[in-house]
């Protein structure tokens, strides 16, 4: 049979929950506040990321049940090929590719934003040409290009220094954002006022509040990392459910302080009128001079470095899982000699962001919808995979939960394809997921028929490490569930 490589099990569990709470935060909770709030209004936006996070939780029960039942890379994948079959288990594979990868893009061309706000002159060397109203220089090119060959290389180097590394940059986040919403409450030239009106007056406050939950999915996608990183836990995979509701706690929390600090700091409709580069750069800058622009730049950099690292871990261990099933050319199942990570697939995603700097800033929130979309579908998937594990006689609490969690998934991908919705995807977005699902066709082409003629005990092998099918039959609730 062939030969499996394996993933050296070194993550702790703080390390783990840094991997999905800081993914999930990335650059986004310090970067589009200003337009959270122009979308929704303060109110509606802190709502929006708390009633997103509780519906992502409902989604988590499946996710921490099968990464307690399957603890391999591979996640979601896994889970739809053990339940769903192969074809299923490709699509399902091949969104959640493209939610991590655009994730990765995401973090670290949002450098650009940052360092065009404090370096300017830096930034803008070498024009090249503009973008929906963003000049494209070389200079971002190459910056971008640098922060990922950094974090590739940290990543290659080992999953114990990857998450060491992460829970530094997660602690350092939370204290940022502690300190600055500290600040706004308590600085004189601030007020309660600012956050009046509360939602959006062009909208309902219903549409104000359901803009920002439909961008749940790619808010707190990184809570999902857990399942990717499960191959290489040091402790019980019981835990994972627990990391996972933490981690998405603490994201809520964090998406909520930013933006309630960034209209404390200044009249919001008058903040988003203005256009600025970076509202909440602007507002802490106006009030705090130098400080508060150092503590919101440390607290973006772990962000930028957190969504970079997290989902290089997550993106990488998919490419790997599909790499072993075969429906990826096997170059993805290589593992490094001597640190033991899957070096080819951080490779991979890594180049593959180089694309990213390539479109500007509003590229940013046209790969936002396409994150959002992967990882709905991925939602999907796995909680009508957890569902088949049940019997509404004998585990009617684990059913429903599933069941209902299969249900958010699916209004979380009606709120994006929905023409009426108001968080239907731009015209953008769709040419991008054309594009997505048409390289994932020719993918199939290629690889499918190797890939479905697989044997079923070789193909249970690969994808589990379990040669005998009875092991993982997800029907067998005798065996499966006590």
């Amino acid at each position: 049979m062939e030969k499996r490589n394996e993933l050296s099990k070194t993550l702790k569990p703080t390390w783990v929950w840094a991997i999905a709470f800081g993914s999930a935060i990335g650059w986004g909770a310090f970067v589009l506040p200003a337009d959270w709030l122009a979308l929704s209004g303060p109110i509606g936006a802190i709502l929006g990321y708390i009633i997103g996070a509780l519906l992502i939780m409902v989604i988590a029960v499946s996710y921490g049940f099968l990464v307690n039942k399957f603890p391999v890379s591979g996640g979601e994948f896994v889970y739809t090929y053990l339940n769903l079959g192969r074809t299923h288990a490709y699509i399902c594979g091949w969104f959640v590719t493209l939610s991590y990868i655009s994730s990765v893009a995401l973090n670290a061309s949002a450098l650009i934003v940052l360092l065009k706000f404090l370096f300017p002159s830096i930034v803008e060397l070498g024009y090249m040409y503009s973008i929906s109203g963003w000049d494209i220089y070389f200079s971002q090119i190459v910056l971008v290009a640098i922060a990922l060959i950094v974090f590739c290389y940290l990543n290659i180097r080992g999953a114990s220094l990857t998450g060491r590394a992460q829970f530094i940059f997660c602690v350092t986040l939370f204290a940022g954002v502690i300190l600055i919403a500290l600040g706004m409450t308590l600085h004189p030239a601030t007020s309660f006022s600012n956050l009046q009106p509360s939602f959006n007056p062009d909208i309902s406050p219903w549409s104000a509040i359901l803009i920002i939950v439909a961008t749940a999915p790619w808010a707190y996608s990184g809570f999902n990392n857990i399942a990717q990183a499960s191959e290489e836990f040091n402790f019980s995979a019981k835990k994972a459910f627990k990391l996972m509701i933490l981690s998405l706690a603490s994201g809520a929390a964090v998406y909520s302080l930013m933006v309630y600090s960034t209209a404390m700091g200044a009249p919001w409709q008058e903040l988003v009128a203005t256009t600025p580069s970076w509202g909440t750069g602007d507002v802490s800058v106006n009030l705090f001079g130098n400080v508060g622009l150092i503590v919101l730049t440390i607290a973006l950099c772990m962000g930028i470095f957190t969504g970079i690292n997290g989902f290089l871990v997550s993106s990488s261990r998919m490419l790997f899982s599909m790499g072993r099933a075969g429906i990826l050319p096997k170059a993805f199942t290589k593992v490094h000699p001597k640190f033991n990570t899957p070096y080819v697939g951080i490779i991979a995603a890594s180049v593959m962001c180089l694309v990213a700097p390539w479109f500007g800033r509003q590229a940013l929130l046209w790969v936002v919808d396409m994150t959002a979309t992967g990882v709905a579908i991925a939602y999907l998937y796995t909680c009508c995979s957890a569902y088949r594990f049940f019997t509404w006689n004998d585990h009617f609490r684990q059913k429903f939960l599933t069941s209902l969690g299969a249900v958010i998934s699916a209004i979380f991908l009606a709120l994006l394809f929905v023409p009426a919705s108001p968080a239907f995807l731009s015209l953008p977005s769709w040419y991008a997921f054309i594009a997505w699902v048409a390289l994932g066709i020719l993918f199939y082409i290629i690889n499918g028929k190797k890939y479905r003629q697989t044997p079923n005990e070789q193909m249970n092998y690969l994808i589990t490490g379990k040669q005998d099918p009875k092991e993982v039959d997800l029907l067998d609730l005798k065996k499966t569930t006590g």
